[in-house]
């Protein structure tokens, strides 16, 4: 793995979290008590370039944010995890927000309000040969198709929430990652050039053209938390493809940083460089 990860540019969704936790989610029609609410920094875009810049990543965000309270605060969360933010617009409309509803087990329903995110524009935004684009569909597919057609170096899709994708913008893409029911949804995926596959506890898997070529199994964890292990793990992977890393070592180093944010309340949980959780894995990284 080279010393020196690649420049990541995350264009996507910036929000505040509420999230109440309670023993149990409601059925529909019901109210539930004894929750605890929390407030914390999220939104798949600003949770993924948390966790580049805290793996060791050269991180930048491009993203929208409301010019009030929770748009400074969480400007200064992205800052403080070592984010360029010189790339996010504070506009008039609201900082987007999501309702986050958490059982004891860490299952969740999510309830997304975008505000800003709804009106990001990409006009005057660039990005170099060398720049890896990482996108989430949180800010709409025109957008992400547009950031598709101006990266000049790998662009990937974290394709998540699921929904028909042109074929223009999966044809561009030269990673695109999906949990294993998204993957369901978009059958498309199944002639891509790359996916990688999450399989929540039973790990990982990367698929060429349909084919699988690569499996790991994720290490087993007591679950706290899954909002933002899957924005954990798609900027693992990444970096650790860019940095060189064969198939099955970037997996098995995503499943292990995952595996760390499950164990995290924070939809933007503290991680150790790259290097740490590749070192942890390389006995399982074998694994096919």
């Amino acid at each position: 793995m080279h010393n020196r990860l690649p420049a990541v540019t995350v264009v996507g969704s910036i929000n505040v979290d509420l999230i109440a936790t309670a023993e149990r989610l409601p059925t529909a029609g019901e109210t539930i008590g004894d929750a605890v609410l929390s407030r914390q920094p999220g939104g798949k875009g600003a949770n993924q370039a948390a966790a580049l810049a805290r793996l060791g990543g050269n991180a930048r965000m491009v993203g929208a944010v409301g010019n009030d309270d929770s748009g400074r605060q969480l400007l200064d969360a992205l800052s403080a995890a070592g984010v360029g933010t010189g790339g996010v617009s504070v506009l008039p409309q609201t900082t987007g927000t999501a309702l986050i509803s958490v059982d004891r087990e860490g299952e969740n329903q999510i309830v997304v309000c975008p505000g800003a995110n709804s009106h990001l524009s990409l006009d005057g935004v660039e990005f170099g040969p060398d720049e890896t684009v990482l996108c989430q569909l949180e800010v709409g597919v025109p957008v992400v198709l547009e950031a598709a057609r101006k990266a000049k170096g790998f662009f990937v899709l974290n394709a998540a929430p699921a929904m028909d994708l042109p074929v223009e913008l999966l044809e561009r893409c030269d990673l695109v990652i999906v949990n294993e029911s998204e993957y369901a949804l978009i059958p498309d995926l199944a002639s891509a050039k790359l996916v990688a596959v999450t399989y929540g506890g039973e790990g990982s898997a990367m698929f060429e053209h349909g084919r699988k070529v690569a499996e790991v199994p994720a290490p087993a964890v007591s679950v706290v938390n899954t909002i933002g292990a899957g924005d954990a793990f798609c900027a693992a992977l990444v970096l650790a493809l860019e940095a060189g890393m064969d198939y099955a070592p970037a997996l098995a180093a995503a499943n292990a940083v995952g595996a760390h944010a499950v164990g995290h309340p924070s939809s933007q949980p503290d991680l150790a460089r790259l290097g740490h959780y590749a070192g942890q894995t390389a006995a399982t990284a074998g694994a096919r």
